[in-house]
């Protein structure tokens, strides 16, 4: 199975991973290993394919789901044996299928910038920030706990942190957080940024804009 799902994600076809997913629900474990490929890009396939099939199972079979988000939560600890990088983001994308049907998970994703010891957090910070700007108003009141932490993520010496703090804040309907710092928006350190199926490289100023023109 894991061949033929990374063959889809090759071809983008997240949508027919989806629909495998609705009478195969090992689709979702499958899924979680492809997030490790190599391959940036289908690694990111694989966490937009699991939000879209998380949704599918949903449907008839929400604690399946829930047990996936528990494994992928549990899979941020080293107790587990084998981290995965980005279940931050492959949290979050189910999240944003299903808000209401997990919201006790919201608070979990959005608190794990401030609740992870920083030893951790370095790895995961840009998916971290990636991950609650992909919840977006979903977050709600659980988003000024963690302000701070966002807003200390603008002078990270990481573009890539940088720039998923100037996504988040846009995400978030924060953008007037970025009006005083010119200094972002002057910013051309590369960062990497899925889109509509594609990784590409952009820049944190780039990324300043976009937010502020969503305004």
């Amino acid at each position: 199975m894991k061949a033929r799902l990374r063959e889809l994600l090759d071809q983008g076809q997240v949508e027919r991973i989806a629909d495998m997913a609705a009478g195969k629900r090992r689709v979702l474990g499958t899924l979680v290993s492809l997030t490790y490929d190599a391959d940036s890009q289908i690694a990111w396939r694989a966490v937009e394919a699991m939000g879209l099939a998380a949704d599918r199972v949903a449907r008839d079979n929400p604690e399946y789901v829930r047990n996936h988000l528990r494994r992928l939560y549990w899979l941020l600890s080293e107790e587990s044996g084998g981290l995965c990088w980005r279940a931050p983001e492959a949290m979050a994308e189910i999240l944003h299928h299903q808000p209401q049907q997990f919201v006790d998970y919201v608070p979990i994703v959005v608190s794990l910038i401030t609740s992870m010891a920083d030893e951790d957090l370095d790895h995961f910070r840009a998916g971290v920030l990636w991950a609650i700007g992909r919840l977006g108003p979903a977050a709600g009141d659980h988003v000024p706990a963690v302000l701070p932490a966002i807003h200390s993520a603008l002078d990270d010496s990481d573009p890539q942190v940088r720039g998923m703090a100037v996504w988040c804040l846009g995400q978030l309907g924060l953008a007037q957080h970025l009006a005083d710092r010119p200094d972002l928006l002057e910013d051309q350190e590369p960062v990497d940024f899925y889109e509509n199926g594609i990784l590409r490289r952009t820049s944190v100023g780039e990324l300043v804009r976009r937010a502020s023109s969503s305004r």
